[in-house]
């Protein structure tokens, strides 16, 4: 089965967040202390979103990431009119926001995103 094909069900919680784009209460998720090695990949289709290696420590309550896997990641104008969301690129399930011009990597970069959105692979 191709990841496209693939969607796993969701809790409610995870929904909430995937489909219906909430966010989850800062410094809870799971994966924002989280420093093993591996991929970060999305929680509904299980598309490759991030490398363990672009993420950083960013104090703001959740996992951040300073580059994307090429092609995981699509930019939407967020419904407020100010930021900019993040969605998988292959499913469409709302990762979080990304943001610049902050100055914490030398990317410069801050993709701000939901554990609940993700699942983690350790590498072998």
């Amino acid at each position: 089965m191709s990841v496209s094909q693939h969607q796993r069900k969701l809790t409610p919680e995870e929904e909430q967040v995937i489909v219906h784009k909430g966010t989850e209460m800062p410094f809870t998720g799971k994966y924002y202390a989280f420093w093993e090695k591996g991929t970060y990949v999305c929680k509904r289709c299980g598309a490759k979103l991030y490398r363990s290696e672009s993420k950083f420590e960013a104090h703001c309550g959740w996992p951040s990431f300073d580059e994307e896997i090429p092609g995981a990641v699509k930019r939407l104008p967020d419904l407020d009119g100010m930021r900019t969301e993040i969605q998988c690129a292959n499913c469409g399930a709302h990762l979080g926001h990304v943001f610049a011009g902050e100055q914490f990597t030398e990317k410069n970069t801050r993709h701000c995103v939901n554990s609940l959105s993700m699942e983690f692979i350790r590498d072998r």
